[in-house]
């Protein structure tokens, strides 16, 4: 099993560590297969809260750039696509309490994938962005789906067209996540998953689990419409002239097309 991500238990909590540090966890197509699998691990053990972290800098800069190269087939990119899909709605549905630790950058799948925790806790220096646009894309990983529920229509709408980067402080204020830890993170979160652990989290998770059954078929409906739209997302100039100019560190020239 790939050492991509790192799985440990300790007294019900089950803690998930994204482990490509030099890559800032970026998710290539060997971390996405180990995390389904490690989640599946989650789901059937005894664990009653799953706390999600990045080892590093960072919680994950989202997609890795070379995976998105080598998905030109449609078959890759598909097989990648439903990996993805699979991610999600197993955290999502998870029958645990779940917390996303936000540690550092957040960006791209990374946030979707973050935003799919019951708890998002963020350092204070972290950084967020839903930041597809930059490359002549959508939010995909649900992104649209976490965006809407914790921010509304509108504002979800401006802040993907925007693809802006923001602090921990700004997604807070905004509503995008549910706490800025100050001082010394791990210390913090270690006393914020102490105190949640002795709430009475079956109730928790039984409430989790209405919620969650009702919002299903949407959020596997966005997942759905996000692939479709990718995939012609990925076909267009802008989408070729964003990853050009990522390669060569420069400002995309973006015509519409």
């Amino acid at each position: 099993m790939s050492n991509t991500v790192l799985l440990s238990i300790e007294e019900n909590i089950a803690t998930l560590t994204l482990n490509r540090p030099s890559s800032m966890n970026a998710m290539d197509i060997e971390l996405l297969n180990t995390l389904l699998t490690k989640l599946k691990e989650v789901k059937e053990s005894d664990a009653k809260l799953l706390v999600i972290t990045g080892e590093g800098k960072a919680f994950s800069a989202g997609g890795d750039i070379k995976t998105m190269l080598q998905q030109a087939d449609e078959s890759g990119f598909h097989s990648v696509m439903n990996t993805i899909k699979e991610i999600i709605i197993t955290l999502y549905t998870m029958p645990l309490v779940t917390v996303s630790a936000v540690n550092g950058a957040a960006a791209g799948l990374g946030l979707s994938f973050a935003l799919a925790s019951d708890y998002v806790l963020a350092d204070e220096n972290a950084k967020l962005a839903m930041n597809f646009i930059g490359i002549g894309l959508i939010p995909d990983g649900g992104g649209h789906f976490f965006m809407k529920n914790r921010l509304g229509v509108e504002k979800a709408k401006k802040l993907i067209w925007q693809g802006q980067k923001l602090t921990a402080t700004e997604a807070y204020k905004l509503g995008l996540i549910d706490d800025v830890l100050s001082g010394n993170f791990q210390d913090e979160l270690k006393e914020k998953i102490n105190l949640l652990s002795k709430h009475p989290l079956k109730a928790m998770v039984e409430t989790k689990l209405i919620y969650t059954e009702l919002h299903r078929p949407e959020l596997e409906k966005v997942l759905e419409m996000e692939t479709n739209g990718q995939q012609k997302m990925r076909k267009t100039k802008d989408h070729q002239e964003g990853m050009k100019a990522f390669m060569e560190k420069r400002t995309p020239n973006f015509i519409g097309e």
